[in-house]
């Protein structure tokens, strides 16, 4: 009978992250945490929550909204386009239900189902569909470099966030 160690199992950590298997009870919940200030950043026009929880390229997919929208860019540039629209609405509120954390290489993908309300004098523009976010550990911590937004319906007026992109301009 060998007295020999037993080899390492395939989901044991590496760089801090898990590798096969699903991932840690610790890494979810840090990575749920992360979707929350991405939430509570835009919806409170938190400008350095919400930069806070990406890393500093991101690549955004934004295209099913608005053709186009694909880039990899400075996480700056990204939370100054926030800036050029959500302080031009009265309300905002961004729900994320349903996370799927699965492991991705290096990082996780989590995509979660989405539904965001934008409010304007007495309006509301409703979107509904997916995000799709890319976390790695950066510095320490989670931090998103990638993310798509999938949207599968609307209801209300499209306009009402070309009116709140002239207010937000305005100020």
């Amino acid at each position: 009978m060998s007295k020999d160690p037993p080899a390492p199992q395939p989901s044991q950590a590496r760089g801090g992250i898990r590798q096969g298997g699903p991932p840690t009870a610790a890494d979810r919940a840090a990575v749920l945490d992360v979707l929350a200030r991405f939430a509570h950043g835009i919806d409170g026009r938190d400008w350095a929550l919400y930069r806070s929880v990406f890393t500093d390229e991101v690549d955004v997919d934004y295209t099913s909204y608005r053709p186009g929208s694909r880039a990899r860019m400075p996480a700056d540039e990204w939370i100054e386009r926030a800036r050029g629209l959500f302080p031009g609405l009265d309300a905002t509120q961004h729900v994320l239900v349903n996370p799927w954390v699965r492991l991705d290489g290096d990082g996780v993908r989590v995509q979660t189902s989405m539904r965001a309300d934008h409010f304007l004098d007495g309006e509301r523009y409703t979107l509904g569909g997916t995000y799709l976010h890319r976390l790695i550990h950066d510095g320490g911590t989670w931090r998103i470099s990638g993310v798509t937004l999938t949207v599968t319906w609307t209801e209300g007026d499209r306009r009402l966030l070309a009116l709140a992109a002239e207010r937000a301009a305005g100020r």
